[in-house]
């Protein structure tokens, strides 16, 4: 079991939850060496039944009846350095009997790992999130799109060279501006699959705490406006290399698997609007262009998912691509020729959940558990008066 270092004087226990953030506790480190190290700690159950603004799903009653604890279970091989003295520790979550929670983010992806392993793979994942930088007023840190530029970031490069300090016990592959106003897209090299998705969402905590310090907002929005894209493209390869079997059942199981890589009202705009948009289902070699891209050359030859937006579960989603391929792989499917459309993924919320509710390869009790988050999500949206109900409604005067 790992040792927490020396300077560790605080202590975070993190949870990933269904909304691709984290649930803390915060600790001395004194407590975790006596009383949490080799056992657990206490975590309200309704973490994993409640809605962005942390309101309960009714539905999901299992979480909420008399809104007791969980048990944390620390992984100390996730301990990483948050700020001066505090390190973070990711969590396994079970109930009191000792079950594992199997709707958890964490879980659903160990579960996957392991029935991939049983087939004789072991996966690699890298992934690379997009985020917007907003000042104040709300407006885009740069007043046009700084793709693979230097020039022009003159007003990100504080954060930027905070974040080059506080990101490198992550690992980070590379990082550059990008495509939009304000954008900025962060690489992190290859490992295991959980301690990739565990360090995509440390990454985006540090992200969001830097950017605070510097009086700006870090936005992962999936569509920070109309014709924008904030993505999380998912960089898969599998150890023996991967059978065509395995593109083959993620091309076929995508559109149902569309409320994972899309799980909120905001991540249709994404996927209707967003020039690199993936709602096509396709493949090709070296074309961003495609839903899946076949990147790299030779040991560093890799999928790339371009399909789920920056608001999108890590955890899931490459739970989500792993039950896929395995999927495909079980029934020796052969993919389509390179760059034939085979589907699109669900451009509305309400097609979102009706597909989910056909998908083959996630268990019952997590397609039930997404589909409550998802409606739960419409009627949100269906009671909000936004500003462009408002806009609309003037035009009628």
């Amino acid at each position: 079991m790992k040792a927490l270092p020396a300077d560790v004087s605080r202590v975070l226990l993190l949870v990933p939850d269904p909304h691709a953030r984290f649930a803390a506790v915060e600790l001395s480190r004194e407590f975790v060496e006596d009383e949490v190290r080799g056992a657990d700690y206490g975590l309200c159950t309704y973490v994993f039944a409640w809605d962005p603004e942390r309101e309960p799903v009714s539905s999901l009653s299992r979480y909420l009846g008399g809104y007791g604890d969980l048990r944390m279970r620390p992984d100390f091989a996730s301990v990483t350095p948050i700020e001066n003295g505090v390190y973070a520790v990711v969590c396994d979550v079970e109930w009191p009997s000792g079950e594992p929670v199997r709707v958890a983010p964490r879980q659903v992806l160990a579960d996957e790992l392991d029935a991939l392993g049983k087939l004789g793979f072991t996966p690699s994942i890298g992934i690379e999130h997009e985020v917007t930088f907003l000042d104040p007023d709300g407006e885009p840190l740069t007043g046009h799109g700084v793709d693979y530029a230097v020039g022009g970031t003159e007003r990100l490069r504080p954060l930027l060279r905070d974040l080059r300090t506080k990101l490198a016990p992550l690992g980070v592959e590379s990082a550059r501006g990008e495509c939009h106003p304000g954008q900025y897209e962060i690489v992190l090299r290859h490992r295991e699959a959980v301690a990739a998705c565990d360090d995509a969402m440390l990454q985006q905590l540090i992200v969001r705490a830097a950017a605070a310090e510097h009086g700006v907002t870090a936005n992962y929005l999936a569509a920070p406006r109309t014709g924008q894209g904030n993505s999380c493209h998912v960089h898969l390869s599998l150890s023996p290399p991967a059978p065509e079997a395995f593109l083959a059942g993620v091309l076929a199981e995508a559109r149902a698997l569309t409320a994972i890589w899309a799980p909120t009202w905001n991540s249709y705009v994404r996927l209707r609007t967003g020039p690199f948009s993936p709602r096509s289902i396709r493949w090709g070699t070296d074309d961003r262009t495609s839903a899946v891209r076949i990147a790299g050359r030779g040991a560093g030859r890799r999928l790339e998912f371009r399909f789920a937006g920056a608001d999108a579960q890590v955890h899931l989603v490459v739970a989500a691509l792993l039950a896929a391929g395995r999927a495909g792989i079980e029934a020796g499917l052969t993919p389509p020729l390179e760059g034939e459309e085979v589907g699109t993924l669900c451009l509305t919320p309400w097609e979102a959940l009706a597909a989910l509710r056909e998908s083959r390869v996630l268990s019952a009790e997590l397609v039930e558990h997404q589909s409550a988050l998802l409606r739960a999500e419409i009627d949100a949206g269906c009671d909000a008066v936004t500003d462009w109900q408002r806009r609309r409604g003037a035009l009628r005067a």
